[in-house]
């Protein structure tokens, strides 16, 4: 499904300028998996930036990815990144709670993310982040959620240069707002979680058609399209040469 969402990628008509990918990005964290899933990534037609989700493993990842930009040594997997080519910021923020599934922004990720966003007030910023900061609707993964939701509310609320947040861990795309800013899930390049907004709602999944999100700077704001991976026929014209309609 990782290709077949790659592949699709290659052939829309924009070649975008960066891939950002957020989270679980392997299922046990090991080296195998990392080295794996960097065989895929070369087929990318962008560069492309990372953070962990809670299937990841921090330090696994600083062995295989160690020339990803803008990460330190140690610490948390989190980055302020900008380039001349990009017109907005990306802020990437570490919410994996090591040994958990449920994820953790502490005070030092919290003071670090807001130490960012000061430095930079009139940037327009983009943030990813693995654990949405909002209540889902569906129990089983609410219960594994962001503990630190409040706190980066206040934050997100202080800082209108923030145009986006956009999460992962549902494996499906999912539209909030939190602190006055609008805040996304991803849909998924592998299995999606069951659509049952219940608090009792079981664990379960489904095989649906692999996706992505295609954000776009208008020069205003970001516009975001949801993208099925999926092989579908066409484009056909509306018009024929003479302006009659096709349909």
């Amino acid at each position: 499904m990782l290709s077949i969402a790659i592949d699709h990628l290659r052939q829309i008509p924009q070649t975008p300028d960066l891939i950002v990918i957020t989270g679980d990005l392997v299922d046990e964290g090991s080296i195998e998996e990392y080295l794996r899933l960097k065989e895929f990534l070369t087929k990318l037609p962008a560069p492309y930036l990372l953070i962990p989700g809670n299937h990841d493993d921090r330090d696994n990842m600083r062995v295989v990815f160690k020339d990803h930009p803008w990460i330190s040594e140690t610490g948390f997997w989190q980055y302020s990144a900008t380039s001349p080519n990009w017109p907005i910021r990306i802020i990437g923020l570490d919410s994996v709670n090591k040994g958990h599934s449920s994820g953790l922004l502490c005070q030092s990720r919290l003071n670090w993310f807001e130490d960012a966003l000061v430095k930079e007030p009139d940037m327009p910023t983009l943030v990813m982040i693995h654990h949405p900061p909002f209540k889902t609707g569906i129990g089983h993964m609410d219960d594994i959620g962001l503990d630190g939701q409040k706190e980066f509310a206040k934050i997100l609320s202080l800082h209108p240069q923030v145009q986006l947040v956009i999460c992962g861990h549902l494996h499906r795309n999912i539209r909030a707002t939190v602190g006055g800013r609008a805040v996304m899930t991803s849909p998924s390049t592998a299995h999606t979680v069951q659509l049952d907004i219940a608090v009792d709602a079981a664990a379960m999944y489904r095989m649906e058609p692999p996706g992505y999100l295609l954000h776009w700077w208008n020069g205003d704001g970001l516009i975001t399209h949801h993208v099925p991976a999926v092989s579908s026929s066409g484009p056909f014209p509306f018009f024929d040469d003479s302006g009659k309609l096709l349909l």
